[in-house]
């Protein structure tokens, strides 16, 4: 058998529902590898093809959506509201997540985990690729970090893409230059600060209220042109910020925070959304 490889294909942003880590932004890099005989052009498969047809099989069936485990036994779905369910915590609090079925994929395992993953999408692109193709391996893996990183979820109400979903995520490194210099100590604060974190907007906060179960919640819902969204989560597991949450404002909130924990030093944040990408705010 022959083999074609493609490693970077991709980056896939989402999140996904754990039972104790609760709502996890993440990002994996794509490799793939397929197998299959030669085509009448001595190919396995052209590689002009594989970003039409291969990378966005992965990118729309993953990419900017909540990954559900299906066979989790704290999932409970809302019979009155179908678009609507319940993912409980193991400390006894709960998630609510709404929004259109685009929004959301389900993965028929227990966990999320990459292999779990891996195999939804081999299992949809061997149903579009060519019947030479025999095989398909994905390889689903996160970036080598050196230095502090954290899990951040976000929806963008305003983009007019796939962010505007209210539980997509990234898996960041950041970068803090206290004058001219790396301060690792203020980079690893915030990583501890926003380990599997939701970044919220106030505007979109609808209700605060504790529970049935002690825990203090906070509602988020908003209108997109994708369709009606809405999220409630256990308030510790929330920052809130006065701005939309794109990327840009995060970094000029770091940036913000940092310059008036130090006025008179010179501050430098390089916050990333998910591999490769990200902003600048300079104070």
């Amino acid at each position: 058998m022959n083999h074609l490889f493609v490693d970077n294909l991709t980056v896939i942003d989402f999140a996904y529902l754990d039972a104790t880590r609760g709502l996890v932004g993440e990002s994996w890099i794509a490799d793939v590898v397929l197998g299959g005989e030669l085509d009448e052009q001595g190919m396995v498969f052209d590689f002009s093809n594989v970003k039409r047809t291969i990378k966005r099989v992965i990118d729309e069936r993953v990419d900017h959506r909540l990954v559900i485990p299906r066979g989790y036994q704290g999932l409970v779905w809302d019979e009155d509201q179908p678009d609507t369910f319940t993912w409980k915590l193991t400390d006894g609090s709960q998630i609510v997540h709404r929004s259109p079925d685009e929004a959301v994929v389900w993965l028929s395992a227990e966990h999320a985990v990459p292999s779990a993953v891996a195999r939804l999408l081999e299992h949809e692109l061997m149903e579009v690729l060519p019947a030479n193709v025999t095989s398909v391996a994905i390889n689903l893996r996160e970036e080598v970090i050196e230095g502090a990183y954290y899990h951040y979820v976000h929806g963008l109400k305003k983009h007019l893409g796939n962010c505007q979903r209210i539980a997509h995520g990234h898996r960041s490194p950041i970068r803090i230059d206290r004058n001219g210099h790396r301060d690792y100590d203020l980079e690893r604060r915030w990583a501890s600060l926003w380990r599997d974190i939701y970044v919220g907007s106030e505007e979109d906060v609808v209700r605060r209220h504790v529970g049935a179960d002690g825990v203090r919640y906070v509602t988020f819902e908003y209108e997109a042109n994708q369709g009606e969204f809405a999220l409630t989560l256990p308030e510790e597991r929330v920052y809130m910020l006065d701005t939309d949450t794109t990327v840009e404002l995060i970094a000029a909130h770091i940036a913000d925070k940092l310059k008036a924990e130090f006025p008179t030093d010179s501050i430098r944040v390089k916050a990333y959304e998910g591999v490769g990408k990200g902003a600048i705010a300079e104070r």
